[in-house]
């Protein structure tokens, strides 16, 4: 759970403009049970053990001028178990997430900029779950089809096949074409 010298600002309970401000830092981590929506991506240890708990980091600032004044750096580090979508076995995936996150009034405004900046633009609001934002940036980071990169148990049905390399002094033939004997028949047609 995190803690900060302000009792305001915590994970379940994040004030975005307070926070930016006073030029506000937290840190803390996170279990996957205390994130149902990563838990159910991740593979479950058969002896039981816990995957590594989600870091997390998060600071605050104003900068004056800015179309988007209220800027809030996020970090996010774990590393889950994820099931190879090759060979079925359990693949470990580090997952690092580093995001800037511009927060302007209203709704409109923020998808008109969103548009316009690099960083992510989001409404302004009262309060900020920071727990179900560091949630979202760990689903956004997940690889689509999780594998390792040699699979440690694949069968050898399903390695892909690798031909030997040609020794280049015994050339073999080409293979005939598969059309040939039809362009061979067309030409001694009368």
């Amino acid at each position: 759970m995190a803690r900060s010298s302000r009792s305001s600002h915590t994970a379940h309970s994040f004030d975005v403009a307070a926070f930016c401000r006073g030029s506000n830092e937290l840190q803390g981590r996170f279990s996957l049970a205390e994130l149902p929506r990563v838990a159910d991506s991740v593979l479950r240890a058969a002896d039981g053990a816990a995957d590594a708990p989600v870091q997390w980091r998060v600071a605050g600032a104003v900068q004056p001028g800015s179309r988007a004044p209220f800027v809030v750096d996020l970090g996010v580090d774990s590393t889950l178990t994820l099931e190879c979508q090759r060979c079925l076995q359990p693949v470990t995936v580090p997952l690092s997430v580093e995001r800037r996150l511009r927060f302007v009034e209203g709704e409109d405004e923020a998808a008109r900029l969103d548009e316009e900046l690099e960083d992510d633009v989001l409404a302004l609001t009262h309060r900020l779950d920071l727990r179900a934002l560091v949630e979202d940036e760990l689903l956004l980071a997940l690889p689509l089809v999780p594998r390792h990169d040699t699979c440690p148990q694949l069968p050898d049905a399903l390695r892909p096949a690798v031909a030997p390399p040609a020794d280049e002094d015994s050339a073999a033939p080409a293979p005939e074409h598969p059309f040939a004997a039809l362009a061979a028949w067309r030409r001694t047609k009368p």
